[in-house]
């Protein structure tokens, strides 16, 4: 038995012989690639030395070993695969919620225009999105990287040095030759035939992660079906909670939301109101765990945050791959930020012309270039095609309409048929205001009818001596049979005020003066005699023989005829479903109206204001004597100047010729060469004369890139067999809009046989009238954040206003489906679907 080895014999020097020869005999390493490096350690690489590896042999990437945990929001994560950070990136407690926001947001498959085009110059190829049909559920397109990636293998690949595996997940793909190429198709490799391919392996860890019943904790935990439903039942309520909330506009929390406080706020006190109307809503809020009550403020916004969602690819599936027109507008919220409101126009598959509010966006400042990164970064979000704007909507603001740096401009250069149409609807405001400054007794009229009214309405105690000037008067009239009684009738009012930048309120200002002139007479007198101060008696006195002039009784019923006519242009330019055609026509026959006022309604006029002033024994002139001008210029005077053409030429003609200079020169339609050839498309011109050349010329100049050399070829003749067939057919005469025409062609489903018409006339209905809806959105803003909600958050303020405004789509969900998409967001501490119950 030979001697054992001790432990101090692995101790002792190697013998020196030994050393040499093992040295001798060891092969160096010839290259870097024969150097054995143990795979936990790092070795810096010099600069500019060229290190040969191995084609097969996988160099990781270099992740973030820690990457810090940061507060994310899901809803601005980048589209762009290109673009976006990469999964490994996030820290690993959020990589989850990051694959489940981006499963939701589902593939970003953008449909261009046009693709840019790589390779060798006589055989340049392009993606083409053709291929989005043939892998949809994985195929993802970057217009900012031109290459094709997968979204499944981006959410659960690893990091690797192999650009091979790179392709679709990193890097991108783009050699577009190897696409469609048989059985060596890059796209059919990358999937693989294999089950366990990597690709597939993704899918299916997609899938588990999206099927709650894969994760261990929730199959540790599984509940039963009545605990789910119990779930179900306690976050419906928060939901509906939450509805009702956003849709009045109102707030959701209180100051004090302890249990001892006497108002906890409106979510928590209506939560409490439905819970004790309803026993089992009260025991399931009951005995919810104190960590899932499904009520705290972050979970409010995480609901109102799925609503905004939802409500938001409701939208852009109604648009579809439709042109559109965008509509911008900006002005200060309550806590002085600039917000820039943001609508689009369009038409849905139904013909129906649509202006639906797309959000509201902090801006820095109101210069062009902001809001137009800011207008991109939006569409670009919800995988909306710049290429399809077809036209812009603004007000008159230097900023907006500039012609060489202003919004409309820098949109222009980018989309060349993306026309801009200055608002209708400010335009006429423009042109009213303007014509009523041009006359000067005119212009001093409007300032005494505000002082007026604020005499008379300064003070609750002038409002009540108004309301009772209203009682005697109605009482005395109906005393001697001059006024008819009834329900409904004869209800009391207050003089309104008018608003600088609403004509229309200015018509109701003059209205409401005009039906209570006597009881506000009364006021100023009992003003005069029992007035607190000498001061308040003579602005008083002044004010009621102003009051009771006959030149401003005059002008008061001038300026209310006129504003009747021009009012119903008011309202009609303000509707979403206007058509650009039939507004110009509204401008015509309104100008036309006012001409014909001009031409025979003045002997019509002065006999209502005498008759008017004679009631009211107010002085009425001898209309025959001679007019002496107070400015002294009576020198300067013909003999035969009297009070009448006075009253005639210096205000009544010079009120109305304003009117109407000012409505021709802001609406010209002859001098848009677009609205002349959009015309032949109305209806209403169509049946006395079709204008096919218009048509066809209006094709090949402002929307060329709509149709292509063929189908502009093909055009006339499909426009010579609508005019036969359609233009003739009975139910052709009673569309009176462009806006009918288009869902009369939907309805019919002529828009099928007549593709290439139907086209032409969605591309001038999308073209906007008005920026009314923009306003609309910013006076739901108003009501939304308040004084007392001036530090609502920028996200919580578009997802209340989205809701408030697109009412009818929030009230179209579900609260099914909105607990399905809560639970999707992340991982819940409860189990919200009936599926995962045993």
């Amino acid at each position: 038995m030979g001697k054992s080895t001790t432990i101090t014999h692995f101790f002792k020097r190697k013998n020196l012989n030994d050393s040499e020869a093992t040295t001798s005999d060891a092969t160096l390493p010839t290259t870097n690639a024969d150097i054995p490096i143990p795979g936990n350690i790092e070795i810096p690489i010099p600069e500019n030395v060229d290190i040969h590896i191995p084609e097969n042999v996988d160099i990781p990437i270099q992740e973030n070993p820690h990457p810090k945990f940061q507060k994310i929001d899901t809803s601005l994560l980048e589209r762009d695969p290109g673009l976006r950070q990469q999964i490994w990136d996030y820290h690993v407690n959020q990589r989850d919620e990051i694959r489940r926001a981006y499963h939701n947001y589902g593939v970003f498959q953008p449909t261009l225009s046009a693709y840019k085009k790589s390779g060798p110059e006589k055989h340049r190829r392009s993606f083409q999105d053709s291929w989005y049909n043939l892998f949809p559920k994985w195929l993802e397109y970057s217009p900012a990287k031109d290459a094709a990636f997968c979204l499944p293998c981006f959410l659960f690949h690893k990091p690797s040095g192999n650009p091979g595996k790179n392709a679709f997940m990193v890097d991108g793909f783009r050699s577009w030759k190897k696409v469609r190429n048989g059985t060596r198709c890059a796209f059919l490799s990358h999937v693989g035939k294999d089950f366990n391919s990597s690709h597939r392996v993704a899918e299916q860890r997609m899938d588990d992660l999206m099927n709650q019943p894969q994760h261990i904790d929730k199959v540790l935990n599984k509940q039963c079906h009545t605990e789910i439903a119990n779930n179900r039942l306690q976050l419906k309520v928060s939901i509906d909670v939450v509805r009702v909330l956003a849709l009045q506009g109102i707030a959701f929390r209180g100051r004090d939301e302890s249990s001892t406080s006497v108002n906890r706020g409106n979510f928590l006190e209506i939560l409490d109101v439905v819970a004790s109307y309803d026993k089992k809503v009260a025991e399931v809020i009951a005995k919810a765990p104190k960590n899932a009550t499904y009520t705290s403020p972050q979970i409010q916004k995480e609901i109102l945050h799925v609503f905004s969602m939802k409500v938001m690819n409701a939208i852009r599936e109604e648009i579809g791959d439709a042109k559109f027109c965008i509509i911008v507008d900006e002005a200060r919220d309550e806590s002085v930020r600039e917000q820039m409101a943001v609508v689009l126009r369009f038409v849905d598959k139904d013909g129906f012309v649509r202006e639906r509010f797309f959000g509201v966006v902090h801006v820095s400042d109101t210069v062009a270039l902001t809001l137009k990164k800011e207008i991109y970064s939006l569409l670009s979000r919800y995988n909306l095609d710049i290429q399809n704007i077809q036209g812009q909507g603004y007000d008159g603001a230097s900023n907006m309409r500039g012609e060489s740096n202003g919004l409309q401009a820098l949109i222009s250069h980018d989309c060349p048929y993306a026309y801009y149409i200055h608002c209708f609807a400010h335009r006429l405001q423009l042109a009213l205001v303007a014509a009523s400054k041009a006359v000067i007794p005119v212009g001093k009229f409007f300032d005494r009818l505000a002082f007026i009214i604020n005499i008379v309405g300064a003070s609750c105690k002038r409002n009540e001596q108004l309301k009772l000037a209203q009682d005697a008067e109605f009482a005395y009239l109906i005393d001697i049979d001059e006024l008819e009684t009834g329900r409904g009738l004869n209800q009391k009012c207050t003089l309104q005020r008018a608003g600088d930048t609403r004509w229309s309120s200015h018509f109701r200002s003059i209205s409401s003066l005009i039906k209570i002139f006597s009881p506000t007479c009364e006021v100023l007198l009992k003003i005069i005699k029992e007035g607190s101060t000498s001061s308040r008696q003579v602005e008083a006195d002044t004010t009621y023989e102003t009051l009771t002039s006959f030149e401003f009784v005059f002008i008061l019923h001038l300026m209310k005829k006129t504003m009747e006519l021009s009012d119903k242009l008011c309202q009609v330019l303000q509707c979403q479903t206007q058509d650009i055609l039939t507004a110009m026509r509204l401008v015509s026959s309104t100008k036309e109206l006012i001409q014909t006022f001009r031409d025979d309604k003045w002997d019509d006029l002065l006999t209502n204001v005498i008759s008017f002033c004679e009631l009211r024994s107010i002085d009425v002139p001898d209309m025959t004597a001679r007019y002496v001008d107070r400015r002294g210029l009576a020198r300067h005077q013909q003999d035969d100047f009297t009070i009448e053409h006075h009253y005639r030429v210096d205000i009544f003609c010079a009120a109305i010729d304003s009117q109407l200079q000012e409505l021709n020169h802001r609406f010209n339609e002859h001098a848009v060469e677009l609205l002349v050839l959009s015309s032949a498309l109305d209806p209403y011109q169509a049946r006395q004369s079709f204008r096919i050349n218009d048509i066809c010329l209006l094709v090949t100049k402002f929307y060329p890139q709509d149709f292509t050399e063929h189908e502009k070829e093909v055009l006339e003749t499909e426009l010579c067999h609508f005019e036969h067939n359609v233009v003739r057919h009975p139910e052709f005469e009673s569309l009176s809009s462009i806006s009918e025409l288009c869902q009369w062609l939907v309805r019919t489903r002529k828009s099928i046989a007549y593709q290439l018409v139907f086209r032409v006339v969605i591309l001038v209905l999308t073209l906007l009238v008005s920026t009314a809806t923009t306003k609309r959105a910013f006076s739901a803003m108003n009501i939304v954040k308040t004084r007392l909600r001036n530090k609502m958050e920028d996200d919580f303020l578009t997802n209340s206003m989205l809701l408030y405004i697109e009412r009818e789509i929030t009230q179209s969900f579900s609260t099914d489906s909105i607990i399905d998409d809560f639970s999707n967001v992340k991982t819940r501490r409860l189990l919200f679907s009936l599926k995962n119950a045993l």
